[in-house]
């Protein structure tokens, strides 16, 4: 069994986390650290798992016993814990939060996007987990990528559920906002960016072109969709070649010959991409579920991979009939 611990235990993504793993035919959770929550119980907190864990969250950090640590911590805070706690030699980390996605000297965390990095993930013990915007936009494009079909600007529009901007209630999170509401935030210049354009450039050295996003606040609870568009000459049969070909080995994404809904993602680790060719515009669709594809499914993901086991085991879930 593969004996985890959670920092950071209170919040949405970790809420879906633990809801995963007490649910994983390999995994036994020795402890959930919350400083807010201490002695609480988890169905306190996150109260669809009742019936399904008697654990409380606890100060307790039990490192010694625990063969990976997954952080789910505020942006900057992993890094400090880092930086403060001697984490023993035979951990394994996963990291849902920013603080290593870009690869430097000065960490050896490898970014935990499996269609991109999996071989380099099943050897790594540190892995950083990609952003939910990020996970959307790099699956809608990474087949053209690496056939050096990135020559033209990115156009990218993709609007997020209101769980992607965290638990803690805020001005534009809180249900009489939100509700009948869309509004744009951070328009070219959302964090994700850097991350994007890290792993484009990993596929296609040759990579300058401007990624023009513009993130949009919905009124709805979760999930992300995503639309892509840009110049590209290559017919549309062959497109879907090379995608079906790029995902072929993938257990999660898959290309669709008809426009997806969102619906048909939530509550599953998958991502559906579908091609659309005007003149010659490319326009790609991607949607994801935020918190499992674009975080805590995609943590699971990673983990099985980190330990050698299948990489779907525990990720067999199923969307909404309706």
């Amino acid at each position: 069994m593969i004996k985890v611990g959670i920092i950071g235990g209170a919040g949405y993504t970790a809420g879906e986390l633990i809801r995963l793993l007490i649910n994983h035919p390999d995994v036994e959770i020795i402890f959930v650290h919350s400083n807010s929550n201490a002695g609480n119980k988890i169905v306190n907190v996150h109260s669809g798992l009742y019936g399904e864990t008697d654990l409380s969250f606890t100060q307790d950090m039990p490192l010694n016993e625990i063969d990976l640590l997954f952080f789910c911590t505020a942006h900057g805070d992993t890094k400090k814990f880092l930086e403060t706690h001697p984490i023993p030699e035979h951990i394994k980390i996963i990291d849902l939060s920013m603080d290593y996605r870009v690869a430097g000297p000065e960490h050896e965390f490898i970014y935990g996007l499996p269609e991109l990095n999996r071989r380099a993930i099943c050897s790594s013990k540190y892995v950083a987990n990609p952003g939910c915007f990020a996970t959307g936009i790099q699956l809608a494009v990474l087949p053209l990528a690496k056939h050096l079909l990135l020559n033209n600007e990115l156009h990218v529009n993709a609007i997020t559920g209101s769980t992607g901007a965290g638990v803690k209630p805020s001005a534009t999170s809180h249900f009489s906002w939100r509700n009948d509401n869309v509004s744009v935030y951070k328009p070219f210049a959302h964090q994700h960016l850097h991350e994007i354009k890290q792993s484009l450039v990993q596929l296609q050295n040759s990579f300058q072109s401007e990624i023009l996003f513009l993130p949009v606040r919905g009124n709805f609870s979760r999930g992300i969709f995503t639309t892509v568009y840009t110049k590209c000459s290559v017919s549309l049969d062959e497109l879907v070649k090379i995608y079906e070909e790029y995902y072929s080995d993938h257990s999660f994404t898959f290309l669709v010959d008809k426009a997806p809904d969102l619906k048909q993602v939530v509550n599953t680790n998958k991502c559906l991409l579908h091609l659309q060719k005007h003149g010659d515009v490319l326009l790609i669709t991607s949607v994801i579920d935020n918190l499992l594809k674009g975080a805590s499914g995609q943590a699971i993901h990673n983990m099985n991979l980190l330990f050698n086991l299948q990489e779907a085991v525990g990720l067999h879930l199923k969307p909404s009939a309706f």
